[in-house]
């Protein structure tokens, strides 16, 4: 009796010596977010914030709403990212059903032979069913039953993998929320160059009518023997030179109109649009708010957040694999050697309830090696949050600087070429006087196509850093 109880003794020493062994856990260095930002970005504490603006409200152009509006629902890659969230949200159903009792119900029939040499089998045969009839050799056995297992979550082990799971799926939708921002962007941006090309394709022809016609003007001056055959030589590289500047454009069109097609999910077509006032376009004043609601109105931001989120929670499920895990498992139902007793209860019932409690002792490397990386990944998580928060100020910061100074870019420019078509004007009746060179007349004509193009290529400038303000500010999605 003592015996028996000196080694029960020992045996519940070994079991809480090696239940203290399995929760030792490793201590890790862990690493907490900034989410400290500067409390303004040009010193204005106005709270406005053009990110909260609706894009129907913010691009008023029927042609590029339609566009958008028609890309949300065609176009492939955020059609593929809808997939991604699906699944996502599949991946908390199945870590819900973890930490849920899995139960199954079957029945089977099959027959056995025991050795009577062994100790089931020497028992048989001295075991009478009936008077006078002993068990048989090969004995048949047919049974139906439900079947039960169920791991205890003591830990919330199972509890938390959900909750990370919840956490990467509220994170594919601000995702899938930023994708959609880059891609009404994208699409308006496209748009505006799109635009800026039909006017610099106005202008280009434009110029090769008035070369063609100063070209004109040179042959007769030739012929009157004022001019020599290398102004008429250099008039006439000019106009192929601005020829081939046209073909230039225009191709540059087609590539734009099908970017625009390709975002919108259809294959090449015109894009409608009204390019004919796009000089008189004027950018929309932007509010930038305060950086702290960079935190909210950015998806990018709030995408990392969840990450972040789920991040920590996945190194307290690394964490409790160092406990025990207790696991349940039971069993109810019929069993009989003939189907004919199958349902004679009570005899035939069958009924087990087994409950054991498991954890790791010797060789932790594998989960230890979890852990570690779940921390590992953690601390990761934490810099690509607050690099995304500092991206997302200097974006902020960068496009308002930017609008700004394309302002005053697109004044100055909008005089150098009043300036220019002025001289060029002056230039042509210089020369038909003879007063002037050809070569005056010639660069000076280079120089206001130059002019020209720069101003439609700096109203583009102008149009797009107030889309990508908009954007950075973490406008686009609502």
């Amino acid at each position: 009796m003592r015996n028996n109880r000196i080694w029960n003794g020992l045996g519940v020493l070994a079991l809480i010596t090696g239940l203290n062994a399995a929760c030792t856990v490793p201590r890790l260095v862990s690493k907490t977010e900034n989410k400290a930002v500067p409390a303004s970005f040009n010193g204005s504490q106005d709270t406005t914030n053009s990110a909260q603006t609706k894009w129907r409200d913010y691009f008023t152009d029927p042609n590029l709403a339609a566009l958008i509006d028609s890309a949300l629902y065609n176009n492939q890659e955020l059609n593929i990212t809808l997939q991604e969230i699906q699944i996502s949200n599949n991946e908390i159903l199945a870590r819900k059903g973890e930490y849920l009792p899995f139960v199954t119900v079957g029945g089977g029939s099959g027959v056995e032979k025991v050795s009577r040499y062994t100790s089931q089998g020497a028992a048989d045969a001295v075991t009478d069913i009936k008077p006078g009839k002993a068990t048989p050799d090969v004995l048949p056995n047919t049974y139906v039953g439900a079947f039960a297992s169920w791991e205890v979550d003591i830990w919330h082990k199972l509890r938390n993998a959900k909750k990370s799971a919840v956490m990467n799926y509220m994170a594919s939708i601000e995702g899938r929320n930023f994708q959609v921002t880059n891609l009404v962007s994208e699409i308006a941006n496209s748009y505006y160059e799109l635009m800026a090309l039909d006017n610099q394709l106005v202008i280009i022809r434009r110029n090769i009518d008035i070369l063609t016609n100063a070209l004109s003007i040179i042959r007769q001056q030739k012929e009157a023997a004022k001019v020599t055959e290398l102004a008429v030589r250099r008039f006439e590289a000019e106009v192929y030179k601005t020829q081939s500047l046209q073909f230039e454009i225009q191709q540059k069109i087609v590539e734009t109109e099908n970017r625009i097609n390709f975002l919108v999910g259809r294959f090449p077509q015109r894009v409608q649009r009204d390019s004919q006032n796009f000089g008189t376009l004027v950018p929309a004043k932007i509010y930038a708010g305060v950086p702290s609601q960079l935190l909210e109105n950015r998806p990018d931001v709030r995408q990392v957040e969840r990450q972040l989120a789920a991040s920590k929670i996945d190194v307290t499920v690394a964490r409790a694999n160092f406990y025990p895990s207790l696991h349940l498992s039971a069993s109810v139902g019929l069993m009989a050697f003939n189907p004919i007793f199958l349902f004679n209860a009570p005899e035939s019932l069958i009924a087990s309830l087994i409950g054991d409690m498991v954890g790791p002792v010797i060789n932790k490397n594998a989960i230890t090696a979890m852990y570690r990386s779940a921390n590992a990944k953690q601390i990761q998580a934490v810099y690509n949050y607050e690099r995304t928060v500092l991206n997302a100020y200097i974006e902020v910061v960068n496009q308002l600087s930017n609008m700004d100074n394309l302002e005053k870019k697109y004044n100055t420019k909008n005089n150098q070429v009043e300036a220019l078509t002025q001289s060029t004007n002056i230039a042509l009746k210089l020369f038909t006087s003879a007063r002037a060179d050809y070569m005056e007349v010639l660069l000076t004509q280079r120089d206001v196509l130059e002019s020209r193009m720069e101003l439609i290529e700096t109203r583009m400038q102008q149009m797009n850093a107030q889309v990508n303000a908009y954007r950075a500010l973490g406008g686009g999605w609502q």
